[in-house]
């Protein structure tokens, strides 16, 4: 759902949003305990003294607010209550970004490693949505694909909410040049090569695997160059955009890429501290395509240092 222009930011957080559905509930702040679980009526008391729950006009929603009231105020349709999310503690993720690039359609960003691209589990405040909402006042702002939280590089918004449709279209109709770099073993098989397989979820939900079956996955690969140690610095090109790609093509390969913690075994899972120490070795390099909106070819490649080994 989209948020209505007039409600406001906290902290560079947008707020969420639940349906006010059919029952038996009298109170709003029942309906949202029962609806909610993962928020404890006392909880929810507490953010409606702080004014963090408003209904689509942008009015406080107080713990003496009936359903019924609420359905008054909406014209037809189920009433939408927005609240803002809030965790008990997130830990700062101790690495920054930087803006490679931004006018009135886009901001790029320089995402570094650990750090979510979106709100989502654990993550709130700490992730590059909110942080460049907060910085640069825009509560427009979206992303317009993903990369893995473990992945460094760049990251494209959309500023207008308008404009963000026809530049979604360009990542899902493979109409974005996309270059990774990646530090993996060596191994003797020739490169370049085009890598396709079928790609499916998991037993474990954040995982994935590959299976039997018509390809939905490819990547181009070739070697950049030798590295100490029997490693090498590799050059990917993902011509689709599975979840884990990369990691699950590089990895079949015998090529996973050097500190992946899920492939080809789990070190651990979601919700375990990050050791900062040992960050994923696989950068978004660079991105180009031709704009939508203006008709400009674009292209953007990431500040990050060139992966490889220091002595």
């Amino acid at each position: 759902m989209e948020r209505p222009s007039h409600l406001p930011l906290q902290d560079g957080v947008s707020p969420s949003c639940v349906a006010l559905s059919n029952g038996s509930w009298v109170l709003v702040l029942d309906f949202l305990s029962q609806r909610l679980p993962a928020v404890s009526q006392e909880q929810w008391l507490q953010r409606m003294a702080d004014g963090s729950v408003l209904d689509e006009f942008g009015l406080a929603i107080s713990p003496s607010t009936t359903c019924a009231d609420l359905r008054l105020r909406t014209a037809q349709g189920h009433p939408r209550i927005y609240y803002y999310r809030q965790l008990a503690c997130e830990p700062p993720i101790p690495f920054k970004e930087c803006i490679v690039f931004q006018d009135e359609h886009l901001v790029v960003a320089d995402k570094p490693h650990f750090l979510p691209v979106t709100p989502s589990g654990r993550f709130v405040k700490e992730t590059l949505l909110v942080r460049l909402k907060q910085q640069l006042g825009l509560a427009t702002l979206s992303p317009i694909h993903r990369i893995d939280r473990e992945t460094t590089g760049l990251v494209v918004f959309s500023v207008r909410a308008q404009d963000r449709a026809a530049y979604q279209a360009l990542f899902k109709d493979r109409l974005v040049d996309k270059h990774y770099e990646a530090i993996a073993p060596l191994r003797e098989d020739p490169l370049p090569m085009l890598y396709q397989s079928r790609i499916e979820p998991d037993v474990r939900f954040f995982r994935q695997r590959e299976v039997a079956g018509t390809p939905n996955s490819q990547t181009y690969i070739e070697l950049i160059r030798d590295l100490r140690k029997d490693w090498g610095l590799y050059r990917l090109q993902p011509i689709t955009g599975k979840t884990h790609q990369l990691r699950v093509h590089m990895n079949a390969l015998g090529r996973p890429i050097l500190n992946d913690l899920l492939y080809p075994e789990v070190v651990y899972g979601p919700g375990q501290a990050d050791d900062y120490t040992r960050p994923l070795q696989l950068c978004a390099r660079s991105l180009a395509f031709k704009d939508p909106i203006t008709g400009q070819a674009r292209f953007f490649e990431s500040l990050h240092p060139s992966l490889g080994f220091t002595s």
